[in-house]
C-alpha cells in the first residue's frame, strides 16, 4: 500500500473523516443557496438551448477542475488545504497568500448569500425582512452567524457529522422538486422557451451571462481537498471530490432545465428569490412553495456549516505554514482553529452590513463570491500543469490540467472588469496580514517579484475605489 493510501494515526483530539463524510462535505458545500436561485438566474439570461450549452461548458470545465484536485491529492499528498497549498507550491508565497485569502474571503462572502436568501424566503411572510437586506434581516442574520460560530467551536467532528445528516435532509426537497416539475411538465411552454426570450440576445451573450452563476453553484468542489489533513486516507480526498461533483452536477442541470417546462422564461425571470419556490408554486400550488422554502432553510444552514469549516481551515493551514500571522494557527484540544473561525465570522458580519447598501444584495454577494474564487482556482489549475510536466504524467493528465486552466481563465474574462476591480479592493488590504507574518519571522517583506504583484493589486484597488466613487461601477 502506497504511503498516501495508508491510514494515518489520528492526532490527539483530531477528527479523521471517512470517504462518505468527505463526499458529504463536497455535496454539502455545493448544494446551498445557489441551487434554489438557479431557475430565476438562468431565465434572466438564457433559454433552454443556452442553459444546455452553459451546463455543458460549466460541467466539463468543473469536471476538469475536480480531476485536477483528485490528481494533486494523490501526487502531492504532503500539501494540505489544497487550493491555497497548490498556489503556494506553484507560484510562490505571496501568490499563495493571495490564493488563501481570496478563497477564504469568497467563502465568507458566500456565507452572506445564505443568510440573505433565508431572510428573503421568510420575508415573503414577514415584510419587515424585505429581500433579506433590511436592518431587521441583518440583525437576525448576525445572530445566526454567531450561533454557528459557537456550534463549530465545539469541535470539527461534531460539525462534520451534523453536515452529513443535513446534506441528506436537504437533497430530498430538491429531488422532489425535479420529480414534481417533470410530472407537471408542459411541452409547449418548454418549446417556447427553447431559444430564449427577445431580451436574452445572442446565444453567446446568453451563455456568457450565466457563467458566474454556474461558478457560484459549483463552489465547494474542492471541499474534500481543503479538509485533506483530516482524511483517514489521502486517496479518499480525490474520490470524494469526483463523486460529489457528479452527483451535484446532475441535480443542478435538472433543476434548471425542468423549470423551463413550467412557466414562460420571462415569468421565471421575474420571480422573487428563491425562484425555485415560485416555479413549484406555479406547478402544484402553495404547498410546493412551502416545501421548497423549508428545504432551502435546511440546505442553506448545512452549506453554511460546511463553508465555515473550510474557510477557517484555509486560514489555519496558511498560518501553520507561516504565510499568515501566528495567532491564526492556534487550535483548541478538539482541533478547532478558533482565531481563524472568529476572523471568518467577523468578515461575514462586515459583508452582511454591506448588503444593506447594495441594489440587489443576493446577486451582488453571489457574483462577488464567484469572482473572488477565480484566482485561487486558476492558480491551482496552473500548478497542476506544472506537476503534470514535472512528473511526466502523460498527455491525458496534461490535457486535463490545461483544460481546467483554460476554463478558469475564461471565467476571469467572463466575470467582467467591474467585479474584478471590486475583488482587488478586497485583496489588496489583505497584504497587511502577509506583512505581519513576514515581520514575525524577521524576513524581508517583499522580493522584487512580489513587489510587482503588490503594485498591481494596489493599483487595481485604487482604480476600483475611484470607479465606485465616480459611479462607473456600483454594488
Amino acid at each position: 500500500m502506497a504511503a498516501e493510501e495508508a491510514v494515518r494515526e489520528p492526532a490527539v483530539g483530531a477528527a479523521k473523516l471517512t470517504l462518505r463524510t468527505l463526499t458529504m462535505l463536497v455535496v454539502g458545500s455545493m448544494v446551498g443557496a445557489g441551487v434554489f436561485s438557479l431557475p430565476g438566474r438562468f431565465a434572466q439570461e438564457t433559454g433552454v438551448l443556452g442553459a444546455l450549452v452553459s451546463w455543458l461548458i460549466a460541467g466539463t470545465g468543473m469536471l476538469m477542475l475536480a480531476l485536477v484536485f483528485q490528481a494533486l491529492a494523490v501526487r502531492r499528498p504532503e500539501l494540505d488545504a489544497g487550493v491555497y497549498a497548490y498556489a503556494k507550491a506553484g507560484f510562490g508565497e505571496y501568490l499563495g497568500f493571495f490564493s488563501a485569502f481570496g478563497y477564504w474571503a469568497s467563502a465568507c462572502v458566500g456565507n452572506v448569500t445564505y443568510w440573505v436568501l433565508i431572510m428573503s424566503t421568510v420575508g415573503a411572510l414577514v415584510p419587515a425582512l424585505g429581500d433579506g437586506d433590511t436592518a431587521l434581516a441583518v440583525v437576525l442574520s448576525s445572530a445566526g452567524l454567531w450561533g454557528f460560530f459557537l456550534l463549530v467551536r465545539r469541535g470539527v467532528r461534531e460539525a462534520a457529522m451534523i453536515n452529513r445528516v443535513v446534506t441528506v435532509a436537504k437533497l430530498v426537497p430538491i429531488l422532489v422538486f425535479v420529480l414534481l416539475a417533470l410530472f407537471c411538465f408542459k411541452a409547449d411552454v418548454f418549446a417556447a422557451n427553447f431559444r430564449g426570450a427577445s431580451y436574452a440576445g445572442s446565444l453567446y451573450d446568453q451563455v456568457h451571462g450565466t457563467m458566474l452563476a454556474t461558478v457560484f453553484v459549483f463552489l465547494g468542489v474542492e471541499g474534500a481537498s481543503v479538509y485533506s489533513r483530516h482524511a483517514r486516507r489521502r486517496s479518499d480526498v480525490g474520490r470524494a471530490t469526483v463523486l460529489g461533483f457528479l452527483s451535484v452536477f446532475a441535480v443542478f442541470a435538472s433543476v434548471t432545465v425542468v423549470s423551463y417546462g413550467i412557466l414562460p422564461m420571462s415569468e421565471i425571470a421575474g420571480l422573487r428569490q428563491p425562484s425555485m419556490a415560485g416555479v413549484l408554486e406555479a406547478a402544484v400550488g402553495t404547498w410546493g412553495k412551502v416545501l421548497v422554502s423549508v428545504g432551502l432553510i435546511v440546505s442553506v444552514l448545512g452549506a453554511y456549516l460546511a463553508w465555515t469549516l473550510m474557510a477557517a481551515e484555509v486560514l489555519f493551514v496558511a498560518a501553520k505554514d507561516e504565510d499568515m500571522p501566528r495567532f491564526l494557527a492556534r487550535t483548541t484540544g478538539r482541533d478547532v482553529p478558533v482565531p481563524a473561525l472568529l476572523l471568518t465570522t467577523a468578515l461575514s458580519q462586515v459583508m452582511l452590513v454591506v448588503t444593506v447598501f447594495s441594489d440587489d444584495a443576493f446577486d451582488f454577494a453571489l457574483d462577488l463570491t464567484s469572482t473572488l474564487s477565480l484566482i485561487p482556482y486558476l492558480l491551482a489549475a496552473g500548478y497542476a500543469v506544472r506537476v503534470a510536466r514535472q512528473d511526466r504524467s502523460g498527455a491525458g493528465a496534461l490535457l486535463v490540467a490545461g483544460l481546467a486552466t483554460g476554463y478558469t481563465a475564461f471565467l476571469v474574462y467572463a466575470a467582467g472588469w467591474a467585479y474584478l476591480l471590486v475583488s482587488f479592493i478586497v485583496y489588496a488590504p489583505a497584504t497587511v496580514l502577509f506583512v505581519m507574518a513576514r515581520r514575525e519571522q524577521g524576513r524581508r517583506l517583499f522580493s522584487p517579484g512580489e513587489a510587482v504583484v503588490l503594485a498591481v493589486s494596489a493599483a487595481g484597488a485604487v482604480l476600483g475605489v475611484v470607479a465606485l466613487a465616480a459611479g462607473w461601477i456600483s454594488l
